[in-house]
């Protein structure tokens, strides 16, 4: 989870700079709170030089993953 900066990708850890695409996750804390307010994430939504799949991509990938093997155990 991404607690640094709000504009710094969940996934890299980068700054996402003016002019760059990217992806916002709203995420509810699921621990009881009075104020149920829910918090983003960001992600880079363009692919960088080199990679096949943006960190949004990537984010979800890992989601899935993690899904399958919770159903899996």
């Amino acid at each position: 989870m991404n607690r640094n900066n709000p504009h710094d990708c969940g996934y890299c850890r980068s700054s996402i700079t003016l002019g760059q695409r990217w992806v916002r996750e709203k995420v509810y804390d699921p621990a009881p709170q009075i104020d149920r307010e829910p918090s983003y994430h960001r992600y880079h939504a363009e692919v960088f030089s080199g990679e096949q799949l943006s960190c949004w991509e990537k984010h979800q990938l890992q989601q899935e993953m993690a899904r399958t093997i919770a159903r899996a155990a």
